[in-house]
């Protein structure tokens, strides 16, 4: 994944529906009985919260998203013809190079073999640019950056219905082009974290009190203090066929020129099938297990500092 903030790492549902339909949906979001039980069940979402929570998080960019295998008829112009379905919300573009991923080699190498078809992967910026969506001929990603130190953190309840509001939308434009379903393979949960200098932690000798299964301990006396510390571990998902990894390296970030720990958790698993019931349950599965794993990789010195609720 890409992140601009560090230099470590470099709408709707389909459009053209009917207007009747649109002026049907758009009463009941401005009638006021609607809008109270959207606020009830807010509510309701929010009391019902069960994983770690925490009232200043330290996640500045979260992504889900599907990989599925490359479409073969997916040509360059299809990213314009994307493009201009969901241009009203996203009318700013960016061509990027694709990115692999994959649980198995035998994955990776046909992802690998089908960037040399098609080596391009945009990326579309809503109008704030604090969502944009991924595409290439093998992936979907919809990720919420936060850009502005003030901004309000948006929780996975609220995500999860812009991402399905996006992906069967493009699921939409696949099918009415001609493209067929795609066939899905990986669902991918990603939370991106930064854990600032002076907040916790002074020095790299001290990231234990961050992330306590590091130690700065050595076998003899020799080597000083480190000047940096990365970590790089990948773990085995308990209940489904996927993997948990977790990255933490020293990165400065543009915007004000802090120093940070750039902490980044994804979650890939595999659905039992392409239906959206099964996506939708696999990455509801990938969130518990990066929320999960994220709490358990850092400390409760981090955890009190964050405030943490749950």
């Amino acid at each position: 994944m890409d992140v601009e903030q560090c230099r470590e790492t470099k709408g709707s549902r389909r459009r053209g529906r009917s207007s009747g339909k649109g002026d049907c949906e758009e009463k009941r979001r401005n009638c006021p009985a609607e809008r109270g039980l959207g606020k009830m069940l807010e509510r309701t979402v929010t009391a019902a919260r069960t994983l770690p929570d925490f009232e200043n998080p330290p996640a500045v960019e979260t992504l889900m998203g599907v990989h599925f295998a490359p479409i073969e008829k997916w040509q360059g112009p299809y990213f314009g013809l994307f493009w201009s379905r969901i241009k009203k919300d996203y009318p700013r573009v960016e061509i990027q190079p694709p990115i692999v991923t994959a649980l198995t080699p035998e994955m990776a190498l046909a992802q690998f073999q089908s960037r040399f078809e098609l080596p391009m992967r945009c990326w579309f910026f809503n109008q704030d640019e604090t969502r944009l969506i991924q595409v290439q001929n093998n992936m979907f990603l919809h990720n919420w950056r936060k850009v502005e130190r003030t901004g309000k953190y948006l929780h996975y309840d609220e995500l999860r219905p812009l991402f399905e509001s996006e992906w069967e939308g493009f699921r939409g434009f696949l099918e009415g082009e001609g493209l067929g379903a795609p066939v899905v393979q990986l669902c991918e949960v990603t939370y991106v974290n930064h854990i600032d200098r002076g907040n916790g932690w002074e020095t790299f000798g001290e990231l234990s009190e961050v992330l306590p299964n590091w130690s700065p301990k050595t076998s003899g006396n020799y080597l000083p203090s480190p000047e940096f510390v990365g970590v790089n571990a990948s773990y085995a998902l308990k209940g489904v066929e996927g993997r948990l990894q977790i990255t933490a390296q020293p990165a400065v970030r543009q915007t004000d020129a802090k120093e940070t720990i750039q902490l980044t958790v994804t979650a890939r698993c595999k659905p039992s099938s392409s239906s959206n019931e099964q996506i939708y349950r696999c990455l509801s599965e990938a969130r518990e297990r990066v929320v999960l794993g994220f709490t358990d990789f850092t400390s409760p010195k981090m955890h009190k500092i964050w405030g943490r609720k749950i």
